[in-house]
């Protein structure tokens, strides 16, 4: 839950806030109206929010094996470091309570970054030294999987304090970003690739600490619940998603580039990336999933003993399903932590963990599929028929939300904090009501947001510091939504948010906001 500003919505504004309508008065466009809309809309992206991609170049580089074999990956490669990862997500997620958040403690980094570096300096030393393999495999994975775990589910904590716009652009770019530094890499000399990656780690860790620091006091979890009931639905559809993407993940590195570099996973990073950056929350989310069931299905139709080409298809199709899904889960979880103030270490952990466990039952099947041979039953078309069949039912739960800010069969538990869910569900009817006005005023996503921080009362030059937007630009968009509105101060917005029509309205379309 994250904290309130203190005054009612309807409060007088303060002198600060007096001091700033006296500014925007003053000001005047250096710029024509209309260049200056279009420039305002173009969100600025702070590099260190892209420190998520390199996190999963490491992944694909050192224990994926995508183009690199260590012989370390003999004896306890990738199913270890899966394994151990999905252990440690899963403990994170039971003591959520009591940890309260990761990204706050210093002794995570330190304890991340160590179990990472230690890691990939064994993995690398059995490339060089094959001999020493046998033995340095089994605590390279063991500390590998731990360190990515913690480091994942910081970086899903430090997305859950994001406006959903903005995790979807930033998510978005970080797995273009991803794909970026393992093609230059692919062109290193192995010394240069074995000290990018002894760097990755630690850079990931350093843009994970200026995100958290970068982040608005008022917008961080102080204190998060788990009051709710847990939403399976993403999750279970995420797990079949991954239990698919499993089967085909051995044919994938193959036939094409690792789960991070795939051309499919760009192209739907790039398509959503794109989407946003042009038309903000107006942009159909929905495109996403009505993407990624094709792409799965013909993933799996276009089998691979129809020739070389077929198989790669497949695997591009594959690549780009998951990570369409992957990219929307993201997005329902975030924004359930940012609208309710649940905890992101609760959900992620649980997601996450459960995710990577599919993912290894379906690598596991595909690897031991002769097995399942019986009486003369090709095993691997009723694997085929019965994912296909698996993925469009489970699919079928997205067409039933209305839209991705729908609460997913979340709900408060009884007997819980009587207080703190009044104060959440306060918080979420602010947002809706700003959603609400945003869409009856045709505002841009960038002006929604600027509504959003008026509406809790934040000054002009917070609300630059928050938004990265350059000194005078916040009194531009403030000056665009008064006009929009048809009105002059922020009483007169106030007493517009509170108005009795307004919540009337709020109500018959739903308490729920939407991702702008």
């Amino acid at each position: 839950m994250r904290r309130e500003e203190g005054k009612p919505i309807s409060a007088h504004l303060s002198m600060q806030e007096t001091k700033d309508r006296a500014e925007l008065d003053d000001v005047t466009p250096d710029i024509p109206a209309r260049i200056g809309d279009w420039l305002n809309r173009l969100p600025y992206i702070p590099f260190f929010f892209l420190g998520l991609g390199v996190y999963r170049a490491w992944i694909e580089i050192v224990f994926v094996g995508s183009y690199i074999d260590f012989p370390s990956e003999q004896f306890a490669g990738q199913d270890v470091f899966d394994l151990t990862m999905i252990f440690v997500m899963l403990l994170c997620a039971l003591l959520s309570n009591k940890i309260k958040t990761l990204f706050s403690r210093t002794v995570i980094y330190w304890l991340s970054g160590t179990l990472l570096t230690i890691s990939t300096i064994m993995v690398f030393i059995t490339f060089y030294v094959p001999n020493l393999a046998q033995m340095l495999a089994l605590p390279a994975a063991i500390m590998g999987g731990a360190g990515i775990a913690l480091l994942i589910l910081m970086w899903s904590e430090i997305y859950s304090c994001l406006n959903p716009i903005r995790v979807a652009l930033y998510y978005s770019a970080s797995l273009i970003v991803a794909a970026l530094i393992i093609y230059i890499v692919r062109g290193f000399l192995m010394p240069w690739v074995f000290a990018a990656c002894l760097s990755m780690p630690i850079l990931s860790l350093l843009c994970v600490l200026l995100s958290y620091r970068s982040i608005p006091v008022s917008d961080l979890p102080v204190m998060p619940t788990r009051n709710f009931s847990f939403p399976w639905k993403p999750v279970l559809l995420m797990a079949i998603y991954g239990f698919a993407f499993g089967l085909r993940e051995v044919d994938i590195y193959t036939t094409s580039f690792g789960p991070h570099s795939s051309f499919g996973t760009v192209f739907v990073a790039a398509v959503v990336f794109v989407g946003v950056l042009v038309q903000g929350r107006r942009f159909d989310f929905a495109v996403v999933y009505r993407l990624g069931l094709p792409l799965m299905v013909g993933a799996f139709l276009l089998l691979p003993y129809f020739g070389f080409f077929n198989e790669f298809v497949s695997g591009l199709c594959s690549n780009a399903s998951y990570a369409a899904f992957s990219i929307l889960i993201m997005l329902i979880l975030a924004n359930m932590s940012y609208r309710f103030g649940i905890s992101a270490l609760w959900l992620f952990g649980i997601e996450r963990g459960v995710r990577a466990l599919f993912i290894f039952f379906g690598r596991q099947v595909e690897v031991h599929r002769q097995w399942l041979d019986v009486s003369g039953i090709d095993s691997g078309l009723l694997i085929t028929v019965l994912v296909i069949l698996l993925v469009v039912a489970l699919s079928m739960v997205l067409y039933s939300e209305k839209e991705l800010s729908s609460r997913w069969g979340v709900n408060f538990i009884a007997g819980h904090d009587k207080e703190a869910n009044e104060a959440i569900l306060k918080k979420q009817a602010i947002v809706g009501r700003c959603n609400l006005l945003a869409q009856k005023q045709h505002l841009s996503q960038r002006e929604e947001e600027v509504l959003l921080l008026l509406a809790q009362q934040k000054t002009i030059a917070t609300i630059e510091r928050e938004l990265f937007i350059a000194n005078g630009t916040a009194k531009a968009h403030v000056r665009h939504i008064y006009r929009k509105l048809d009105i002059h101060t922020r009483e007169e917005l106030f007493e517009m948010l509170d108005s009795e029509n307004l919540e009337r309205e709020d109500r018959l379309e739903g308490s729920t906001p939407g991702l702008g």
